[in-house]
């Protein structure tokens, strides 16, 4: 097993992701780390939805950058299959990488999209991500 394989390994343990799960990816694109994408897939024995299925998703896996729009809005739309209970995972590329997003617009943005923050989590080499909750839940 690579050092990435491992480190995507132990970062699918950190978002709590549990066999069965259906875990619905938003913000795909070819930066995205595959590893990571590939453990979670193993880890609850489903393919990550995609942005057009209508599925009840038990999280959300929202890959997101500088440039990829209002994140207010995004967060509102990536909700409308998550299933009570519940969570968002917004990964943003970590300093100094293309496309970086300040944790402070992550913890900006929730509050009005109807979430809180929770927790972070390292993830892979390149991306951070950030626990998101609705506030229903707290």
């Amino acid at each position: 097993m690579s050092e990435a394989q491992t480190t995507a390994g132990d970062a699918v343990v950190q978002l709590g992701f549990k066999d069965g799960y259906y875990i619905q990816e938003f913000g795909y694109d070819e930066d995205v780390d595959l590893d990571l994408r590939e453990r979670i897939e193993d880890l609850t024995g489903n393919d990550l939805l995609d942005e057009e299925d209508q599925e009840v998703a038990d999280a959300v896996l929202l890959w997101f950058r500088d440039g990829d729009g209002d994140l207010v809005d995004t967060l509102v739309d990536v909700q409308t299959t998550l299933d009570d209970g519940g969570v968002v995972w917004v990964l943003t590329p970590k300093a100094g990488r293309d496309g970086y997003v300040a944790p402070a617009e992550v913890q900006e943005a929730a509050p009005t999209a109807g979430l809180h923050v929770t927790t972070s989590a390292r993830v892979s080499a390149d991306w951070a991500a950030t626990r998101l909750m609705p506030k229903r839940n707290i």
